[in-house]
Parts: C-alpha cells; sequence; structure tokens
C-alpha cells in the first residue's frame, strides 16, 4: 500500500532553469520538503545565489551546475555531476525554455531552430540522459515545463508554440515507453506569469499585472509558486497512478460568448 503524500526526504531532484522564475520557486519547494536539488542554467551566478538561500535556510544540500540543455556534452557533464555529488537521481524538471514573437513570414530559419532546440531538444537530452539511472534506481518522475502555447498557440509564436505543443507530445510517449520502469512523466503548461521578463514585456506594451489579470476568470496573474506547488504534486506519491498528462496551469479557461 502507497502512502500518499509531498514527502520528497533525500530524494534528489534536477531542476534546469533552476536560477530564476518558476525553476528557482520549484527547487525551493522541493527542498522544504526534504529534497536535495541540481539547479542547472547557463547563468552561473543565479544559481549559485538560489544554492546558497536553499543551503542556509534548510539542511538541504542544492549543488548549482552552468549547463546548456542544447548541448549533448553539456547535458551529459551535467548528469553526471549530479550523480557524483548526491549519489543518484529520482526527479527531473524540464524547465528551461524560452521564445521569440517573430509573425511566420519574418521568423528566421536560425531563430526557429534555436527555439526548438531550447524548448523540445533540451528536454529530450535531459531525459535521455537520466533514463539509465533512475531505471537502475527503480523508477523516477520527470515534469516537462509547457505552456499554454502548446496547448491553444499564440500568434507570432509559430516556433514556441510548435515547440511547447512537441513537448506534451513527447510526454506521452515517454510516460507510455518508460511506465514499465515505474518512470512517471506529465507536463505542466503553464499561462500567464508573472516575471522579470514578462513584467517586462507587459510594460513596453503599457500594461500593468492588473490590465493583464483583468480577462482571466481569477483575475489575476500567476507566480512561480502557483506553478511549483503542481510540479511537486507530479512528482509526489499524491499522483502516484498519474502519466503521461497535461495540467493546464493558467488562471482558469477564458471563453467567448455573452459579457458578463
Amino acid at each position: 500500500m502507497v502512502e500518499y503524500g509531498f514527502d520528497l526526504t533525500d530524494q534528489v531532484a534536477i531542476v534546469t532553469g533552476g536560477g530564476t522564475g518558476i525553476g528557482e520557486a520549484t527547487a525551493k519547494l522541493f527542498a522544504k520538503f526534504g529534497a536535495h536539488t541540481v539547479i542547472a542554467s547557463r547563468k552561473l551566478e543565479n544559481l549559485e545565489r538560489v544554492a546558497g538561500e536553499i543551503e542556509s535556510t534548510t539542511d538541504r544540500r542544492c549543488v548549482p551546475i552552468q549547463c546548456d540543455v542544447r548541448e549533448e556534452a553539456s547535458v551529459d557533464a551535467m548528469i553526471a555531476r549530479a550523480v557524483e555529488e548526491l549519489g543518484r537521481i529520482d526527479i527531473l524538471i524540464n524547465n528551461s525554455g524560452g521564445g521569440y514573437l517573430f509573425p511566420l513570414l519574418d521568423t528566421p530559419a536560425e531563430k526557429w531552430d534555436n527555439n526548438i532546440a531550447l524548448n523540445l531538444r533540451g528536454p529530450f537530452l535531459c531525459t535521455k540522459a537520466v533514463g539509465p539511472h533512475m531505471i537502475a534506481n527503480g523508477g523516477g518522475r520527470i515534469v516537462n515545463i509547457s505552456s499554454g502555447a502548446g496547448v491553444a498557440g499564440v500568434r507570432g509564436g509559430a516556433a514556441y508554440s510548435a515547440g511547447k505543443a512537441g513537448l506534451q507530445m513527447f510526454t506521452r510517449v515517454t510516460a507510455a515507453e518508460w511506465g514499465k520502469y515505474n518512470i512517471r512523466c506529465n507536463a505542466v503548461a503553464v499561462g500567464l506569469v508573472a516575471n522579470e521578463g514578462s513584467r517586462r514585456s507587459w510594460a513596453r506594451q503599457g500594461l500593468d499585472e492588473d490590465a493583464v489579470a483583468a480577462g482571466f476568470p481569477l483575475h489575476r496573474v500567476g507566480y512561480p509558486d502557483d506553478i511549483a506547488w503542481p510540479i511537486l504534486f507530479f512528482v509526489s506519491t499524491a499522483s502516484d497512478y498519474v502519466s503521461g498528462e497535461t495540467l493546464f496551469v493558467a488562471g482558469g479557461p477564458v471563453l467567448g460568448g455573452l459579457p458578463e
């Protein structure tokens, strides 16, 4: 009988894009529930700050590793060091990502390629690299961070939308192929989340959080912690019979029809 709950005591999690935003919030939440973490991204200074905060406020280890998830050698080195430092890998959060907005006719091929590399190739490389370790350990949990763009698309974001939609299908196939190894794989599709980048974008359009949130049922934007908690659910025994699913966390559905 499985004892259900959020306890991650002494489990080891890798969180890519762990130096800011959703990745930072997720690493800190995991530590509160007992996990040791590896946080990875291209900017080491952000990682070192987050790792310092985690280790100074909890008794959990947090190892910052500089990594470009688009590069196979970089990913392999990150995974090898994670195992060397912490002994095992139980959880992988594929959070690194990002996008460019260009009208389709104006989208340079190199921007398309880089977008797909970051949002789809990176999670593939990380997943493939941790797979043998999880299989050897008797199982694991993987969560891929997608976007509302992967659910409904976004104008001017053909590459980003395609990459995130592909990530959701990659989630399903991973879950189907690796379920026999006791590896679960799910995705969280993220709506509008307030972070440094999104706030800069809203400011360029003359918008603030209240204006952005007005069209959503909950009348607020999301914050990194709003996403970290569903991620925790997916890596915990509370979701032990859930695999291959995408949870859209976006403040409620926006529907057409009569005005309220």
